[in-house]
């Protein structure tokens, strides 16, 4: 097969990479889907029972709805609310099954390395960037060679969280405690009940991962006595941006952030802000979680973590491929200085394309959550432009691909305003609550023992001592319980 007939190979059957098969379709291009999961959309599945707070209308791909709507397909209300399994069953489903697409989606595909035919990274050669992408994909039947002549990387980011350790690395025992760790957005009001009904929960994050797990743990209080939630966030709380609130361009976005605002400041929830976890180590039933508040080392008991701290890509697969990184938030420098948290919090990014999501190999492009990196804020409908451009440019359409058609809702919050923000956070009664825990350094082991205190300072011990948590003095009552 010459070049020229290669098929596009797209990585991920999720909303934007399907998105990106119907849009290279569309340019009577010819893709090739390739999924790791056994089914496509795994990854939405993974967070079914959550609900969007995107409109339908922002979370449908303009080709696609074409490749619909030729068979007959109807539109759910566009200022609709989906789940994620809504999401799945009333569009991804039905899109992967249209006689356009179905044949050129391959489930169970997991690819796990990409190169230019014949030329390492390293090598230049003649003709590097004429050669086709090989791509080792593996299968139940082993690891299979795809060529394709040019490749759109929409793998998501949803298989590599990121973990609860204070560093950016795993916290020591994070790993060995795994079965009492859950990433993400578990199903506490469903499949994971059991697990979370009575318990006491730490929750690590402050993005809307971390929101939306918190009120589902505080709805399952309602209903399950006993069921306590701590939550840990890495930053004073008064920095924390809960959002736009009712100036956010998409209205349940802003309801989430508010709800969660008003969680903290009632006392319904324990904020620890900040604290930095250090250490994770069994104790007993529940885990003992050490970490910093300030200089104050302090010890947590709880029965189960839930850390939703947001995501980073996956380019271990990449290794082969020259790729432009922006050093900190992995993504394109070009991307980079527009969604880069430490440059500003508004989280509204302008519409981009192609242009700036090229890399050094050329035919080679991040499109999705992955190509934001380490950057929260992603948005469906900025997928859905990011392929529609890179399809236009495949096709040698280089003006669409240049053209901006998409409007993106304003978040309502931006750093000019996050003075204001601290100062609005810090009058609630509840804003400070983990600063009342005292705590002075421990031995050099992982801290162990039992305590009714599930926040509690550590005591000084020997070397290999384990420090016991004392009863915590700053089990306040007052306005906050």
């Amino acid at each position: 097969m010459t070049d020229a007939l290669l098929p596009i190979a797209v990585i991920g059957a999720g909303p934007v990479g399907l998105a990106a098969a119907a849009q290279l379709i569309a340019r009577g291009l010819e893709p090739l889907v390739l999924e790791a999961g056994p089914e496509i959309g795994q990854a939405v599945r993974a967070w079914g029972h959550v609900r969007m707070f995107s409109p339908w209308r922002y979370n449908t791909d303009a080709a696609a709805r074409a490749l619909l709507e030729a068979e007959g397909w109807t539109a759910p209300e566009a200022e609709a609310y989906p789940t994620g399994a809504e999401l799945v069953a009333r569009y991804l489903a039905p899109l992967a099954a249209t006689q356009a697409l179905r044949g050129r989606i391959r489930t169970g595909a997991r690819v796990v390395g990409i190169a230019r035919a014949d030329h390492g990274r390293l090598h230049d050669g003649a003709g590097r960037d004429a050669a086709p992408f090989v791509l080792h994909v593996e299968t139940c039947c082993g690891i299979q060679a795809v060529h394709a002549r040019a490749v759109i990387d929409c793998s998501g980011t949803w298989g590599a969280p990121n973990p609860a350790g204070a560093h950016g690395l795993p916290a020591p025992g994070e790993a060995r405690n795994a079965d009492r760790i859950a990433y993400g957005i578990p199903d506490v009001l469903g499949a994971a009940r059991e697990t979370y009904a009575g318990a006491t929960t730490l929750v690590v994050g402050a993005g809307h991962s971390a929101m939306n797990a918190v009120l589902d743990l505080v709805a399952l209080a309602k209903e399950a006595p006993g069921t306590r939630i701590l939550w840990a966030f890495r930053r004073p709380l008064g920095a924390v941006n809960f959002g736009g609130g009712a100036r956010d361009g998409l209205a349940q976005r802003g309801a989430l952030g508010a709800q969660a605002q008003a969680l903290v400041e009632s006392g319904a929830v324990t904020a620890l802000a900040p604290f930095l976890i250090d250490r994770i180590a069994r104790d007993g039933a529940a885990l003992a979680v050490t970490g910093r508040q300030g200089e104050r080392v302090t010890m947590l008991r709880a029965g189960r973590m839930i850390v939703a701290a947001g995501f980073r890509p996956d380019l271990s697969f990449l290794r082969e491929v020259r790729l432009g990184l922006d050093p900190a938030v992995e993504t394109t420098p070009a991307l980079a200085p527009l969604i880069d948290p430490n440059l500003h919090s508004c989280g509204t990014v302008r519409p981009h394309g192609e242009a700036e999501l090229r890399h050094p190999e050329a035919g080679f492009w991040i499109a999705g959550m992955k190509s934001y990196g380490r950057a929260p804020t992603f948005l469906l409908a900025t997928g859905h432009e990011q392929v529609r451009s890179i399809a236009a440019a495949l096709a040698g359409d280089w003006q669409a691909a240049r053209e901006v058609q998409l409007e993106l809702p304003e978040t309502g919050v931006c750093s000019t305003d996050r003075t204001d923000a601290t100062d609005r956070a810090s009058a609630g009664c509840c804003a400070q609550v983990a600063a009342e825990v005292p705590a002075v350094a421990s031995g050099c082991c992982a801290a162990s023992g039992s305590s009714p205190a599930e926040v509690a300072p550590l005591v000084a011990s020997g070397c290999c001592d384990s420090p016991s948590p004392v009863a915590a003095a700053a089990a306040r009552k007052g306005c906050c319980g």
